[in-house]
């Protein structure tokens, strides 16, 4: 189980995350609900070891995170990270020599699904192409926690559902995933669990079901509601 408690990062005099509080468990797939500027791509980057806490604390099985439990997240953030002379084939050999459970083979065979070739390189990419780039080299990590923010930023329409179905797909039981995206009602149709990110605070959380039973409404007419 990963664990926030009383989470608050401060960039200056702007409060991103302000005493959050969050348990994310292992089988389970998580909306991370909120417009731009709720909090969200922060709190990714401090469980992804990328930023500090001001204060807080976020604990994975219990322990600390250190370099020991950021080996076990796997983060995508929203940004394009690969340098422009790198071919899909030098991305898989990169992240081969930095994580010790990423899986070269599935990373092909990803990028096949991805109908990506292994000598496009970064700088002919679209950016649709870079989105399912992330994805692949992220699910080839056999990782305990997986984030994809904003996973399906630039794929277009129709290559959304292959790529909601090869996320699914290329998880395993005991894996959480926590998925951030403004396209709340594709994530409704696979995700277990939301959480409702607002002005850096985390104010309605739960099982996709019983939030539907408990309010009446759809988890796409709760967001409306939470933050219209």
């Amino acid at each position: 189980m990963l664990k926030c408690n009383n989470l608050v990062k401060k960039y200056m005099q702007v409060t991103a995350v302000d005493g959050l509080n969050l348990e994310i468990c292992p089988g389970k797939i998580y909306a991370l609900l909120g417009p731009n500027g709720s909090g969200k791509s922060t709190l990714m980057k401090m469980i992804g070891g990328l930023t500090k806490p001001s204060s807080g604390s976020i604990t994975l099985d219990g322990e600390p995170l250190n370099h020991k439990t950021k080996a076990k997240i796997a983060y995508m953030p929203t940004e394009a990270y690969f340098y422009n002379y790198m071919s899909c084939r030098d991305i898989g050999k990169y992240y081969q020599d930095f994580f010790r459970d990423f899986s070269y083979d599935k990373y092909i065979k990803l990028l096949a699904d991805m109908d990506l070739k292994e000598n496009l390189k970064a700088k002919e990419m679209s950016s649709g192409m870079m989105a399912k780039l992330k994805i692949a080299v992220t699910l080839s990590r056999s990782s305990e926690i997986v984030m994809l923010d904003e996973p399906l930023n630039g794929i277009d329409i129709i290559a959304r559902e292959k790529i909601i179905n090869t996320i699914i797909s290329n998880i395993s039981d005991e894996t959480a995933v926590v998925l951030s995206s403004h396209l709340v009602d594709e994530l409704e149709k696979i995700v277990d669990c939301a959480i409702f990110i607002k002005n850096g605070q985390c104010v309605l959380a739960g099982e996709a079901e019983e939030l539907r039973q408990q309010q009446g409404k759809s988890i796409v007419e709760i967001y409306k509601e939470i933050y219209a």
